[in-house]
């Protein structure tokens, strides 16, 4: 089984990295992919690798901001549906998507109500917390702009990569899975609060589990 991994930085995957090729059944085939920050980095990062190799599952693996304080830092979660948040307009104080407007189909094809949805039915048995996510390609910050967010999406995690995953394994019918580690809470950027260290080595813990699972 030939697995694709993929993160948008080296220090999200870094410990995955220092233990491959030890860390993981020989039946497993591991590829690392760092794609860069951002949707359009990560949408021409997995096109291009899916052009030299197919892989039989691809799993993104990073840190994200989180809009529910329940959630404690370090918590790891996969994403069941995402969507890029700010393709967005703000009219009357009202927060409108592309779909919201009809100027796409909320069910053409790969969304589905607006959302890039997970199929995999793996999903279901990792024993995961599985929760939605938005794709910014602006961090947010304004506690006016969470509250849209909210509103509107009901999300638990933010990410700048996310969204772009879901596209093109849809498109592309390659099955995937997206894993998120909780850094920090959305709207707070004094970073003395954030705990990237516990995030990152929590959701490499859970990484080479479910590589070892599959």
């Amino acid at each position: 089984m030939n697995c694709l991994v993929v993160a948008a930085t080296p220090l999200e995957i870094a410990p995955l990295i220092e233990q491959l090729p030890t860390a993981i059944p020989k039946n497993r085939e591991v590829d690392i992919l760092i794609t860069g920050i951002g949707l359009m980095a990560t949408t021409y990062a997995l096109q291009r690798q899916f052009n030299i190799k197919r892989p039989d599952l691809v799993i993104q693996a990073g840190v994200g901001g989180c809009f529910d304080k329940r959630m404690a830092l370090g918590a790891v979660m996969a994403i069941k549906q995402d969507c890029v948040a700010d393709q967005s307009v703000v009219e009357l104080k009202k927060l409108k998507t592309l779909f919201d407007l009809q100027l796409v189909p909320a069910n053409q094809f790969p969304y589905k109500k607006g959302w890039l949805r997970n199929p995999w039915k793996g999903l279901r048995t990792l024993g995961i917390r599985s929760v939605s996510a938005i794709s910014v390609n602006e961090i947010t910050t304004d506690p006016r702009r969470v509250l849209l967010y909210k509103k509107l999406f009901a999300p638990v995690i933010e990410s700048m990569e996310g969204a772009a995953l879901h596209y093109v394994c849809l498109q592309e019918q390659v099955p995937f899975l997206q894993l998120r580690s909780v850094s920090n809470y959305i709207a707070e950027r004094n970073k003395k609060n954030w705990n990237m260290h516990k995030a990152v080595a929590e959701l490499n813990n859970t990484l080479l589990n479910v590589l070892n699972g599959l």
